[in-house]
Order: C-alpha cells, then sequence, then structure tokens
C-alpha cells in the first residue's frame, strides 16, 4: 500500500475513534419501518424485549396492542409508551427505547472507496464514519468528497453543483483544519469521492505512468511519484507539456511549480 494511502486511512480511523457517540442524537433518530426496537421497563422484564417495525409504522406490544411507533423519534415515542402504560397499568413506569439494527434509513457510498454500497443510516453517522465503514478511499481519490443531500443523483453526474450538493476537502477535514466539515448525514444521502486527475511522468524515472495528483502537486512531488530520476536523468532539462485551449504546448516549468491535470512531465536522458 503506498505511504500516502496508509497514511490517509490511518487518519480515517483515528478522526472516528475521537467521534463520541452522542445520546442526543441517537434520541433524535426517527423510527421507521423495519427498524428494530428494543425495549426496556423497568421491574417489568416480560414486556421488555426486541421489537419489529411493521411496514405501517406500527407492532403489538403487550397490554397495550398495537403501536405507533413510525415517524417518531426515539425520545418521543419512550413518552408515548411509558404514557400509555401509565395509562390504567403501571404507576410512574420507567421506559427506556433504543435501536437493535437500523434497517429503514440509509445512505449511499459510491466512487473511489474500497466497498462502495448502501450502508444503514445509524442515528448519529457522519460522514468520516461513512467513509470508514466503505472501507476508506482508494489511492486514486481526488481530494473532494461530494455529499448529494437526500437522494441519489439522477440524469447528472454526482459533482454537479445545485442546491443540495454540499463538497467537503477530505484533506482538510483529515487533518482538522478550522471549518472543515464532518456533517452529520441524512436519510437518502449519496457520498460521492471522485477520481483524483492524472498527470503523466516519461523519460528517466524509475516508473514511468500515470499518477493522481492532489491539489498543490509539484513538478518534484510528482516525479517522486513516479520513483524518482534514474542516474541518467537529466533533471535540470525536465520539460512539461500541457493543453492550452485545446492544443499542446511546452511550459517552462520549474521544480517547485504545481502541476496541472494532464501535464506530461519528460526526464530526458543526460548528455554524459
Amino acid at each position: 500500500m503506498p505511504r500516502h494511502h496508509f497514511v490517509r486511512c490511518l487518519t480515517l480511523l483515528v478522526l472516528l475513534s475521537s467521534v463520541a457517540p452522542s445520546a442526543q442524537s441517537a434520541g433524535d433518530y426517527v423510527i421507521g419501518p423495519q427498524d428494530v426496537l428494543s425495549i426496556t421497563v423497568f421491574e417489568q422484564a416480560d414486556l421488555g424485549g426486541k421489537y419489529a417495525v411493521e411496514l405501517d409504522g406500527s407492532f403489538t406490544f403487550p397490554l397495550i396492542g398495537r403501536v405507533q411507533a413510525g415517524g417518531m423519534t426515539i425520545r418521543n415515542f419512550e413518552l408515548e409508551l411509558k404514557k400509555a402504560l401509565a395509562d390504567g397499568f403501571f404507576k410512574n413506569p420507567q421506559v427506556t427505547v433504543s435501536i437493535e439494527q437500523y434497517r429503514s434509513q440509509r445512505v449511499f457510498v459510491t466512487g473511489e472507496v474500497r466497498n462502495p454500497g448502501s450502508y444503514a443510516l445509524t442515528g448519529d453517522m457522519t460522514l468520516i464514519e461513512a467513509l470508514a465503514k466503505a472501507g476508506s478511499t482508494t489511492q486514486n481519490a481526488a481530494d473532494e468528497v461530494v455529499v448529494v443531500r437526500g437522494g441519489k443523483p439522477s440524469g447528472q453526474s454526482a459533482g454537479d453543483s445545485g442546491k443540495n450538493t454540499i463538497r467537503v476537502n477530505l484533506n482538510d477535514l483529515q487533518s482538522g483544519v478550522a471549518g472543515a466539515r464532518n456533517i452529520d448525514l441524512r436519510d437518502g444521502d449519496t457520498i460521492y469521492v471522485g477520481r483524483a486527475e492524472l498527470v503523466y511522468v516519461f523519460g528517466q524515472v524509475k516508473n514511468p505512468g500515470s499518477y493522481p495528483i492532489k491539489s498543490g502537486t509539484t513538478v518534484l512531488q510528482a516525479l517522486s511519484l513516479a520513483g524518482g530520476v534514474t542516474p541518467n536523468g537529466a533533471l535540470n532539462r525536465t520539460s512539461v507539456i500541457r493543453i492550452v485551449d485545446g492544443a499542446k504546448k511546452d511550459v517552462k516549468v520549474k521544480l517547485t511549480d504545481v502541476v496541472a491535470p494532464g501535464d506530461t512531465i519528460t526526464v530526458p536522458e543526460r548528455f554524459f
């Protein structure tokens, strides 16, 4: 595994481990069909257990009968269940409700991640957590992650701009830059990790080929991606061919200059 990708994976794991569970967020989770609830009634063990919410949002609870849970937050449903049990059954019953299995709400992770697909949305899932569930980003991932709010993009690229699109710089997020947005996800969100732009490195380098670049990558860093210059390479005569207005142009660059997507970098052979 390339070192920079290992660092990215490690950073994701560190960030994920630093996210403390939020009881408030869990209590605000909206119950939906097929969710499985874990219900406990203090000193009434026979009433507790796991209850699957049916397609109409209801299920049968002992003593009460059919109860409606779909569309309610966990906190509100706890209060409603407590009221129902207090109505002729128990004095001041203590009820706790939690989600045993999240099944009704999902997010979608696509693009340059190791395990793209749909994932159950837990009560307080963040962008970093969803990327971690998808196995982290690949070595070809771009710097920017796009979150399409409320569902998969249809008939357009996931990278298209729009009022329901949120863009997050992954490098800033991993580095803890002030203002970086580890956003809370919502039901139906699609997370799209694009492919990084490429540069092409040829000539007297150890591993010629195409390489994904990040924003700010310099000529020297691009050469490093290709394994560095061979002993026969003339580093001081490195050339760059760039597409400008649809035409190829030979660009004079310094090793510290930033490369552009699609650049072809060539290191010629030394004269002697």
